[in-house]
């Protein structure tokens, strides 16, 4: 792709340009600056500081785009960057522009950003203390930091400048969104996931959503020492998997689902074949032996979709010892719950829900969904016989996550999936903004011990009671 088209885009088809608005009229959705009711237009205090320089940084912008060698290669950011850097300075100094030291390095920087990155919001993606980046149109950028919403001073020029940025995220990995389109799911190349919707169905112009990936492995001595769980809960949930049970992560939006499913995976052995499946890839495994799969959207024709149930069927003739599924949304959850229940023991995947009964119910809804004329307690039955074990993960008030519930799948009982806890969370009270509370386990063993007997795990009753005792194998 050449340095121009990646600046400039390439406007979705059948999208026209905007028609400028005439002197005095009202501008469309997405394309006026926020106000406050007591204020009008947002102060300096509350909206994003206005760039000063930046009509001069986009003429220099365009001008290095225009004379930039179309031969370099951009994947070698170093060279691009240098030579960016040497016309810039060239191209400054002509327009004779009178700006600080400072001014002229973040002109820079944002200009590389454009050119090499994704545009207002690569500072954002370069943060570390930043795990999510929400762009609610071209004037509304927030992020989450510490748990905790905030209103960033980061602004895009217009609507059309956000649908540069994100043609630049999807292009290359083969993803569309245009009018007949207009929502998409995709990644960044670090795995961070992504969510688009543009107008007509957002109608506050062109909305992003980027849930970053950790660039650094979140290990199980980082969740003991977040106190998202305990030594006791983590070791517990390592022998879980060792002994090839099968397990559900169940949570909210953003709760770290994803997080425990990578940590949680990490406990597979070596020596087993693996095959994850997912929307848009994000899962690192550690293990060698991992066979990646994606779904794919239809193209433009409507034609050529791989939906997960898809690949969740192909990957039974695919000799896997371990199915990992990314997320569980529609009828894949049959084909799921039939793969576990056919020997395919020790599967992972994960689901939205609020608790390990809602979780219940939500895998049995998702099953109605395959188009199967299945009676309830049939599939209530495939659920209790092929679920060993639900792990509920939860972000509190306070924006920290615990692990709320590690629950049993016992059976069942009449018509009912019976649940058990075996570990929980209990909060206490709620002072100067932070959730106080302890994990504790309930005392119950549960029924599937035999299995870590059959495995080799040997379990005090300590761990399950007053917490004395470890996990020894």
């Amino acid at each position: 792709m050449s340095l121009l088209r990646r600046i400039e885009g390439q406007r979705p088809a059948g999208q026209q340009p905007a028609a400028p608005a005439a002197p005095g009229a009202p501008q469309p959705p997405g394309q006026q600056p926020p106000k406050t009711p007591e204020t009008g237009p947002l102060t300096q205090s509350v909206a994003p500081a206005r760039d000063t320089n930046r009509d001069v940084r986009i003429k220099l912008q365009t001008k290095i785009i225009n004379n930039l060698d179309p031969r370099l290669d951009l994947s070698d950011a170093k060279a691009v960057r240098a030579s960016i850097e040497e016309m810039f300075n060239k191209f400054l100094d002509e327009e004779g522009a009178v700006i600080t030291r400072v001014e002229r390095q973040k002109m820079l920087e944002a200009i590389l950003d454009e050119i090499l990155g994704f545009g207002p919001i690569q500072p954002l993606l370069n943060d570390d203390t930043i795990t999510e980046v929400m762009v609610n149109g071209p004037f509304r950028v927030y992020c989450e930091r510490k748990g905790k919403l905030v209103l960033t001073d980061t602004t895009f020029q217009n609507d059309e400048h956000v649908m540069r940025i994100i043609e630049r995220i999807i292009a290359p990995i083969g993803r569309r969104v245009d009018e007949s389109k207009p929502y998409e799911d995709a990644r960044l190349p670090d795995g961070s996931r992504v969510n688009i919707i543009i107008p007509p169905l957002a109608l506050n112009g062109p909305v992003v959503t980027i849930r970053k990936f950790p660039k650094y492995r979140i290990s199980v001595d980082d969740y003991i020492k977040f106190g998202t769980a305990t030594p006791e809960m983590m070791e517990f949930m390592r022998a879980c998997v060792e002994a090839r049970l099968n397990i559900f992560i169940s949570g909210g939006t953003g709760s770290g689902k994803t997080t425990l499913l990578n940590i949680m995976s990490g406990f597979i052995p070596e020596d087993e074949r693996i095959v994850t499946i997912e929307d848009a890839a994000e899962l690192r495994l550690v293990q060698d032996h991992v066979v990646r799969l994606e779904s794919r959207a239809a193209n433009i024709e409507g034609k050529g979709a791989v939906t997960i149930m898809d690949l969740v069927k192909n990957s039974l003739r695919m000799r896997p010892e371990r199915i990992v599924v990314g997320e569980i949304r529609g009828g894949e959850a049959l084909s799921m719950l039939q793969a576990m229940n056919t020997g395919h023991d020790g599967s992972l995947s994960t689901g939205h829900a609020n608790s390990p009964r809602d979780m219940i119910s939500r895998i049995e809804t998702m099953c109605l969904m395959a188009g199967v004329d299945l009676p309830q307690r049939a599939i209530r039955e495939q659920i209790s016989s092929a679920l060993d074990l639900i792990v509920q993960i939860s972000r509190l008030k306070d924006g920290s996550r615990k692990i709320t519930n590690v629950t049993e799948v016992q059976g069942m009982e009449g018509d009912q999936v019976v649940l058990q806890d075996v570990f929980i969370f209990e909060q206490t009270a709620y002072v100067d903004g932070k959730v106080q509370g302890r994990m504790r386990p309930t005392g119950i063993r549960p029924k599937f011990s035999e299995k870590f007997e059959a495995a080799g795990i040997k379990l005090p009753q300590g761990v399950f009671g007053d917490m004395t005792g470890l996990l020894s194998r």
